[in-house]
């Protein structure tokens, strides 16, 4: 076999994992009607890559690997491999419209980013070092599926993560010679469902006195002790695909990881109880930058689409001729193109890290400030180009259906330049995108999934060059004096 599958995918899946739905253990989750689209949807990416017309552009064979794997375990050391490494992300992003923000090239971005930095593990010590080196190879040789959990459940907000309620978030209990014991909780655990292994951090801030809280680890998604709580599954409630043709599909799922005193082998230990390593991992190595640069990378594709969308919405109800409706698709083509150059330019501008080329830090940040305003600014003009276009839809595929209703249906639901079906397909399709429950969520995830906006923004003031730019200030002041000469 030249490339893990998809049928290889699910088979991996059943191993036993603990997944919790409604009150109920779910006893197999490739079959399970809440989440078996979802994991064959994943199941299509591995074998969209084991096509032999796709393997050049999806995969590459690893130093001292023997099979080929995705090129998101790749580490570039040239500008072209990084912008070969980005076009296979995005041909992955097309196969769900961008709508799976948890595919498997996201969590092994941030995994080989944090491998490009290892030397700051070094410091930590030579032991975790090694055991994060060893890990990634084995994950990047078996094309592992990765989800992670780096931030700890929202509680009492007012209170530092050490003085919460005991045993809500994650920490060492124990630990003995052959490793840790981990319990409490972590989220958000998005596609934990169809994932191989959970990397398990803690993005957020620790503090001196919270070091049972520090620690960083990967274990498989069946481990002993690990529960997960399913959200509600957008795709248990889709009608049909025509009626949700993204919930039915696309919905990855979150989830609320609960370690019940998980042992955890030291050989799978990357920090240990060092607050402040567990920033590092992700600021000081280029982990947080190419995690980023990802998502940045999916959302190119995912708003094209929302743009092509919003045209098609305007030609069903016949407004694209209309200066005002041109103007408002001009707009919306205008944000698509600012995504695709942001996206071209931290490529254009980055540079070498050692032997690793990596994309701008400062134009990744930049670019996550703009997209977090963006993607419901955009949403909420594709919703005015529909109007109450979206409102009064069937109530379902099955009313097409009915003899009696298929008529009436015929009559009401006109369009210049579709069918009724089609019409109604369309716009079924839009409703799912944008107003549906699954929808709504991605409008939230989209606006949140880097952190509040005074944290993105933070990171955009850390990484801007301010001495250049206040010294094109000075040396503008230093030019002349109070009578004005120069």
């Amino acid at each position: 076999m030249q490339c893990k599958t998809g049928l290889q995918h699910i088979e991996s899946l059943r191993d036993g994992r603990t997944v919790y739905l409604d009150g109920q253990l779910v006893d197999d989750v490739t079959t399970h009607p809440a989440y078996r689209n979802a994991v064959a949807s994943a199941a299509l990416l591995y074998d969209y890559q084991a096509r032999p017309e796709n393997l050049e552009l999806m995969t590459f064979v690893p130093e001292g690997g023997t099979r080929r794997v995705n090129r998101c375990w790749q580490m570039p050391r040239s500008y072209d491999k990084l912008v070969q490494r980005r076009h296979a992300l995005q041909a992955w992003a097309r196969l769900s419209y961008g709508f799976m923000g948890r595919s498997p090239d996201h969590v092994a971005s941030a995994v080989i980013g944090q491998r490009m930095g290892l030397e700051v593990f070094r410091k930590h010590g030579p032991a975790r070092a090694k055991a994060l080196e060893d890990y990634v190879d084995h994950a990047t040789r078996n094309d592992l599926f990765l989800t992670y959990v780096i931030v700890n459940p929202q509680a009492d907000r007012s209170k530092d993560w050490g003085e919460q309620a005991e045993e809500l978030v994650a920490q060492i209990v124990d630990e003995d010679s052959t490793g840790l014991t981990i319990r409490g909780a972590k989220m958000l655990g998005t596609s934990s469902i169809m994932a191989n292994e959970v990397f398990v951090a803690n993005l957020q801030p620790l503090k001196p006195g919270e070091e049972a809280l520090a620690f960083s680890c990967a274990l498989p998604m069946n481990a002993p002790g690990l529960r997960v709580l399913s959200r509600k599954s957008y795709e248990a409630h889709a009608v049909s695909v025509y009626d949700n043709p993204l919930s039915a599909r696309f919905d990855e799922n979150d989830a609320l990881l609960y370690f019940d005193d998980v042992k955890v082998p030291w050989d799978r230990v990357f920090v240990h109880r060092d607050t402040d390593m567990c920033r590092a991992q992700f600021h000081d190595t280029p982990g947080h930058i190419f995690q980023n640069y990802q998502a940045q990378i999916r959302l190119s594709v995912k708003i094209t689409f929302l743009v092509g969308l919003a045209h098609k919405i305007t030609e069903a109800i016949g407004t694209t001729a209309m200066p005002q409706v041109r103007e408002q698709l001009g707009s919306l083509a205008a944000d698509a193109g600012m995504v695709q150059a942001m996206l071209a330019g931290m490529e254009a501008t980055g540079g070498m890290r050692g032997e690793f080329y990596l994309p701008n830090r400062h134009l990744v940040y930049a670019a996550q400030v703009v997209t977090q305003a963006l993607y419901p600014r955009l949403i909420t003009l594709v919703r005015d180009l529909a109007g109450g276009a979206l409102i009064m839809l069937p109530s379902s595929f099955r009313d097409w259906a009915n003899p009696a209703l298929a008529p009436i249906l015929r009559r009401t639901q006109r369009s210049p330049n579709f069918s009724s079906e089609d019409k109604v397909k369309l716009l079924k399709a839009a409703w799912d995108a944008i107003g549906s429950e699954f929808g709504s969520r991605h409008t939230q995830y989209e606006m949140f999934y880097a952190g509040a906006r005074f944290v993105a923004t933070a990171h955009s003031y850390r990484t801007f060059d301010w001495a250049a730019a206040r010294g094109m200030v000075d040396h503008l002041l230093s030019g002349y004096d109070l009578a004005g000469d120069g």
